[in-house]
């Protein structure tokens, strides 16, 4: 059974970090991952994504804020989040998707890519 839990969430002051993490299991193969965000009333919106060797994509401005990374031998996903402001307040959702190689070394970015998904953290950002 696939599972992604995630992690890591909280409330900070604006300019402060946060590192989320999402546990992954039940994937059977190579899986390319990601993390998105939804504010309240908002769409969930794509924020930083990795394929199945470590190349990484970021959805701009965030990227040099953000940094995703994978530890294959835990299977856990990490996004280090710095300088941090009061508009990064959203839930942030780890998502997944099997992949075959060599394609599952992109990393995809749409939210019709990926099949499982985590239930979520808060991240709130006080000014």
């Amino acid at each position: 059974q696939v599972q992604l839990v995630e992690s890591g969430g909280g409330s900070v002051q604006a300019g402060g970090s946060l590192r989320l993490s999402c546990a992954a299991s039940g994937f059977p193969g190579d899986t390319y991952m990601g993390w998105f965000r939804q504010a309240p009333g908002q769409e969930r919106e794509g924020v930083a994504h990795i394929g199945c060797r470590g190349s990484t994509r970021y959805v701009d401005p965030k990227k040099g804020r953000f940094t995703i990374s994978r530890d294959s031998a835990k299977n856990i996903l990490y996004l280090q989040m710095n300088s941090l402001r009061p508009e990064d307040t959203a839930m942030y959702y780890c998502a997944a998707n099997d992949g075959t190689w060599p394609s599952c070394m992109t990393p995809q970015t749409r939210r019709d890519d990926y099949k499982s998904w985590g239930q979520g953290t808060q991240v709130t950002v006080s000014s």
